[in-house]
Formats: structure tokens, sequence, C-alpha cells
């Protein structure tokens, strides 16, 4: 067995079973994302303009009586903690691996991503919570106080929100990204609220405004929470099929079968794949065309680059650690 990259340092050798020899594994070294410098220099100046404006947001409410106000501030909070936590997260991402780290710590973004799916998830019944309370007793608000102090806040999160758009988009960045389209159309609704309020008296609009966005920010965080949970199980990434990956590798000339297929994800832009690869019993030198043929294959098709294949030219037996993972349609006839 020899390193299909040799001189390469991230490149090691493995003991395996005599009885199956391996001809090749090859591995691919991670790199940080290059968006990480930019995402941090954009999440720093959207903390400083949200604690900002959940000052402005505390003292307006208290000086108008406005209990939208005081909750807009509340929301707001846990979206300055939710920036802090996306911060912390590209700060971690962007560290190098480590003897105790191997991979990083690309999954310090996902882990922020559920902590804020899950608060988003908070938020929005505590925003249920309320509009249900305020439908059954109505309060007097200065309507005017409210439609200039959330004028304000449709300004700041809507520049802060179009910013985080521009970045790389991880799943870390936008779990921060929903909860700024939710302050965003959130603030935008009490603009709509107090000029109904100012027009008709009527209290109640306020309140159906409420259990719109919240149904929004509800089914915004449910899709975050799921993406999250399939990385950290180490499901295949969303949209890629083992079948069509498994298919592609079979047509490189060379490859007489593949098995033990894996694909999951490392971080949210990152993928990783290994696998075994059946070939005929040639000298490694010669089967150095096949791998790049697979490397190719892999990382323009199906955007992997962290890959670990093992050549064989023996069958492979489950019983000595090869894993078949098993289709949908074959899982839900077994049953």
């Amino acid at each position: 067995m020899e390193s299909a990259e040799p001189n390469h340092p991230a490149n090691t050798a493995c003991a395996l079973n005599p009885r199956h020899p391996a001809r090749k594994i090859e591995s691919v070294h991670m790199h940080a994302s290059p968006g990480n410098e930019q995402a941090s220099r954009i999440l720093k100046i959207s903390l400083a303009c949200t604690l900002l404006y959940i000052v402005l947001l505390v003292i307006a409410g208290i000086r108008s009586h406005s209990l939208a106000l005081l909750s807009e501030a509340g929301h707001n909070l846990s979206d300055f903690l939710a920036l802090l936590l996306s911060l912390v997260a590209v700060y971690l991402q962007a560290r190098p691996p480590s003897s105790t780290k191997t991979y990083g710590y690309h999954r310090a973004g996902v882990l922020v991503a559920l902590v804020n799916a899950a608060s988003l998830v908070v938020v929005a019944f505590f925003i249920f919570y309320e509009a249900f309370r305020r439908l059954q007793y109505p309060e007097a608000v200065h309507a005017r106080t409210m439609m200039v102090v959330a004028a304000a806040g449709v300004v700041m999160n809507g520049v802060i929100a179009w910013l985080l758009f521009r970045t790389h988009r991880d799943v870390n960045i936008r779990s921060a990204f929903i909860h700024e389209i939710g302050d965003t159309l959130s603030t935008a609704a009490v603009i709509v609220g107090g000029w109904v309020i100012l027009a008709t008296g009527r209290y109640w609009i306020d309140a159906a405004l409420s259990f719109g966005i919240g149904a929004l920010i509800l089914w915004s965080s449910f899709g975050i929470v799921r993406e999250t949970l399939n990385i950290l199980l180490e499901g295949t990434p969303r949209g890629l099929k083992l079948e069509v990956v498994q298919a592609c590798l079979k047509k490189i000339d060379g490859v007489n079968d593949v098995h033990d297929l894996h694909v999951w994800n490392i971080g949210s832009e990152s993928r990783a794949l290994s696998c075994h690869i059946s070939i005929a019993d040639i000298p490694p030198s010669e089967s150095e065309k096949i791998l790049r043929d697979v490397k190719t294959c892999l990382q323009q098709d199906f955007k992997i680059n962290h890959t670990t294949i093992q050549f064989e030219h023996v069958i492979c037996e489950v019983a000595h650690g090869c894993v078949i993972p098993i289709s949908e349609e074959e899982h839900h006839h077994s049953h």
C-alpha cells in the first residue's frame, strides 16, 4: 500500500486486513473558507448596530408605553445573541486542524446554527403568545412613536440582512440572515400596524400581523433545524444521492465496482467521502490514472474534495468492515 501523494504531510499510511489488501489510500486536506474574514467584519458591524437599536427600543418603549416596542427590544436581544454566537463560530471555523481536532472546527458553525434556530422557535411562540393576549386585551399605544422607531429598525435590519446575504452562504451565516429577515419583517409590520391604528383605531391589527410574522419565523427555523441535524448525524448531504455518485464512479475506466460508499458533511460547505473501489490487480503506478479520474469526477460533479479511497482487487466481505447502505426504497420494503 502506498499513499497517492507521498510527499503531502496530510497523507498517512494505515494497516489493513491482510486478507483484503488495498492498493492505495488517498486523502485531501481541508481548507478554511475564504469568506470567513468578510463574514466576521459584517457580524461585528451588525452587533454594534443591533445593540444601539436595542437601547433605542427600550427608551422609546418606556416613554411611549408601547409593549410592542419593548417586545421588539426582546426580539432584537435574541438576535444580538445569535449574531454573537455566529461571530464566535466564524472564529472557530477559521482555526486550523490539530492533533485532537483533526477536521478542525467546521461544525462549530453548524452547532451555532442549531442553537440559533432553536431560539427562533422560542421567539416565534413568544410572538404567538403576545399576539393572542393582545387580541383578548387590546392596549392603546402611541402609534407615531411606534412607526418612527420601527422605520429605523427596518432600515438597520434590512441593511444587515443584505450584507449577510452577500457573504458566503454556510448554514451558520444563513441562520443569522434568517434572524435579520424576521426582524425586518416584524419591524415593518409595526409600521403598518401603527398606520392602521392611526387611521382606524383598531388595535387588533397589530396582533394579526404578529401571527403572520411568527409563522414565517417558525417555518424558516424548522428548515435550519432539519439541515443542521442532518449534518450533525452525518447524513447524506442535502440534494445528493449515493446511487448517482456510485453510478458516476462505475463509469470510470478501470473501476470494476464501488462499495462501502459514504458521503457526509464535515461542515455546512465541506463534503467528505470514503469508499472501496475494486480494480484489476495492477501496480500502484498504473492505478494512478484511475485515482485522478475518480477525484475529478467527485470534485467537478459533486463538489466533494475531502476523500478517502481504498483500492482493492479482492472481494470485500461485510464481516471484515464493509458497510453497504441500503436505499430508502429497500428500507421501506423490508418493513
